[in-house]
This record gives structure tokens, C-alpha cells and sequence, in this order.
């Protein structure tokens, strides 16, 4: 199997877990991989992600143009681009629409306190950006001052973007995402929701830190060994 075949297959793989667990309805949202320094492969417009296909998906160019495939490119490419060009270490991103988390960016609140201490281990916090017309270059506007610094963005009125350095990792971003905004429904209904202290938090993000360069670590290797296997 090539690596791209292999990109197309996890696409349509996790696609389907997002539609079975509830987390896209109908046509809704998108997934992406970047193939290389000049390629995206990306999720088509206007196709339910639990029934697509490995050859569904379509390859764009940097410029979110279709090099590759029958179908059209998703009118949402544009803000994968934003965060592909704002961060040259990502690989992989999921946008959706959970219905907890994607209820807290309609109510306009942002997913900040640090409530769980696995959810600042993995994602830190998830910031809300301002509402804006999807597929439009405003939502670009909205989301470049957060990309920087999150691996996770709550969208006012809209959904919930995560990304990675694998389909896996984004997707289960996204998993984070939805588990962490149920905990804090919760917390907020049957009581004041507790912070953990800025101390422990502090102590928190520097094992983040220590874990993620171990798996930058890791990551490369895999794809060093995958050259030279592909070789």
C-alpha cells in the first residue's frame, strides 16, 4: 500500500467514527491530510462522511486548487490551508460539529478553564473564535490569531477545528474536545465549576511540553523508517 492509499484509507476510517459517534450530521464537516510540502488530500463537498470511499477524496494544491479527483473540493479548504501554512509540524486536521462542544460556541463560550487535568496534558485550553460565514476568508480572520498557540478551536455558531500530526491525533483532539465540553456542562448544572490552581497548571503544561517533544521524537523516526522502507 502507498502512503498516500494509506492516508486515503485512515481518512475514510476515522470520517466514519466521526458520523457514528454523532459528531457530523449529513454532509457536515471535513478532514485533511497534507501529502507533502505542495498537496493536501481533503474530504469532497457535499458527501456524508460515513459513506465515502478511499477514491472519494480529492488532492488540492496550496493554493486549494483540485489537482486529483472526480468530486469538488470542500468550500471549507481555505482555513485547513490557514493552519497548514501557520503550522508546518501539523499533518492532519478535523473539523465537525459535536453537539456539546459545538453548544458551548453557540452560547459563545470558550472551553478555557482548567477543569481536567488530561485535557491540559493533551490540548491546554480551547479558546472560541468569532463567528464567521463558513468557507468565507473571514473564518481565516477569525481563526489565524488562535492557530499559533491551540490544537483545538472552538468556531462561534459553527463547530469545533482540531489538528495533528496524524488523523488519529486530530480526531482524537476532537474526542477531547466533546469529553471535556460534557464534563463542564455538567460541572456548570449541578454546580460552580473548580479550576485547578495556576500552579498545578503551570506543572501541568510543562509535562505537555515534555511529552510532545517526545512524541515530535517519535514521529520522526516512524517517518524516517517509512522512506526507507518506501526506498
Amino acid at each position: 500500500m502507498t502512503v498516500e492509499r494509506k492516508h486515503r484509507e485512515e481518512i475514510v476510517r476515522f470520517g466514519r467514527r466521526l458520523y457514528e459517534r454523532g459528531f457530523v450530521a449529513a454532509t457536515d464537516g471535513n478532514l485533511s491530510v497534507r501529502l507533502d510540502e505542495g498537496r493536501l488530500l481533503i474530504t469532497p463537498t457535499c458527501m456524508c462522511k460515513g459513506m465515502m470511499e478511499a477514491d472519494d477524496l480529492v488532492v488540492v494544491d496550496l493554493g486549494g486548487h483540485l489537482l486529483e479527483g472526480r468530486r469538488n473540493v470542500s468550500s471549507e479548504v481555505a482555513m485547513h490551508l490557514l493552519i497548514y501554512r501557520m503550522r508546518p509540524e501539523v499533518c492532519s486536521i478535523v473539523h465537525a460539529h459535536p453537539p456539546t462542544a459545538t453548544g458551548f460556541a453557540a452560547a459563545g463560550i470558550a472551553l478555557e478553564q482548567p477543569l481536567i487535568s488530561e485535557v491540559v496534558l493533551t490540548l491546554g485550553s480551547v479558546p472560541l473564535a468569532k463567528y464567521a460565514c463558513p468557507g468565507s476568508a473571514d473564518l481565516s480572520d477569525s481563526l489565524r490569531p488562535l492557530v499559533a498557540h491551540h490544537n483545538a478551536i472552538l468556531m462561534a455558531n459553527h463547530g469545533v477545528v482540531t489538528y495533528g500530526d496524524s488523523i488519529e491525533q486530530a480526531f482524537m483532539h476532537m474526542e477531547t474536545v466533546e469529553h471535556f465540553a460534557k464534563i463542564a456542562l455538567v460541572a456548570r448544572a449541578i454546580g460552580t465549576p473548580q479550576p485547578i490552581a495556576p500552579d498545578e497548571v503551570r506543572r501541568l503544561e510543562a509535562i505537555r511540553t515534555q511529552l510532545e517533544s517526545a512524541r515530535r521524537a517519535e514521529r520522526d523516526n516512524l517517518r524516517t523508517m517509512e522512506v526507507k522502507t518506501s526506498a
